[in-house]
């Protein structure tokens, strides 16, 4: 069994019974504002995402469920080819979880891939989550206009990259 621990953190596998606290987060109009789906309408959209997560665990240990006291608030990892996403419940941020959770699954990813480098997109009016990413190394792409349109909405993408480490796997 894959778990990684931090100072604060314990970082998982995807469990049946994190749906409730996943729908309470993938609901959330405030949480979803910058991701790439609408917020989700009722528990069976978080239940088949929770699904594919366990589903992509048994194949790539690699997307993991932070977890604080035991309880899930959020998750991390890679997700889909080399891309790395991250989702926090509202309460948690600004609290550096994110930070703590990537600096622990970023080696870890590339330990355990051959990945030879991680990307990532974000809003570009997401400035959190582009600063973490520059905070863990990545650099800026590229960018592209309207990419996502949720809800009649256009946002735009801004694309960044972080290349394997010397010596990491």
């Amino acid at each position: 069994m894959t778990v990684l621990t931090t100072k604060r953190l314990v970082l998982r596998e995807p469990l049946a019974r994190d749906l409730e606290p996943m729908f309470a987060i993938y609901s959330d109009p405030a949480a979803m504002r910058y991701w790439s789906t609408a917020p989700h309408e009722g528990p069976d959209v978080t239940k088949d995402l929770l699904d594919r997560r366990i589903a992509a665990w048994a194949r790539a240990p690699v997307n993991f469920q932070i977890t604080i006291d035991d309880s899930y608030i959020g998750n991390a990892g890679n997700f889909s080819g080399d891309e790395i996403g991250f989702m926090l419940n509202p309460k948690y941020w600004r609290q550096g979880i994110l930070t703590e959770a990537m600096n622990a699954i970023i080696p870890h990813i590339f330990a355990n891939t051959d990945h030879d480098q991680l990307t990532a997109d974000a809003d570009p009016l997401n400035a959190a989550s582009c600063g973490l990413l520059r905070k863990l190394g990545f650099h800026e792409t590229h960018r592209a206009q309207n990419t996502f349109c949720i809800n009649g909405v256009w946002s735009d993408s801004v694309y960044f990259a972080l290349p394997r480490p010397p010596n990491s796997g």
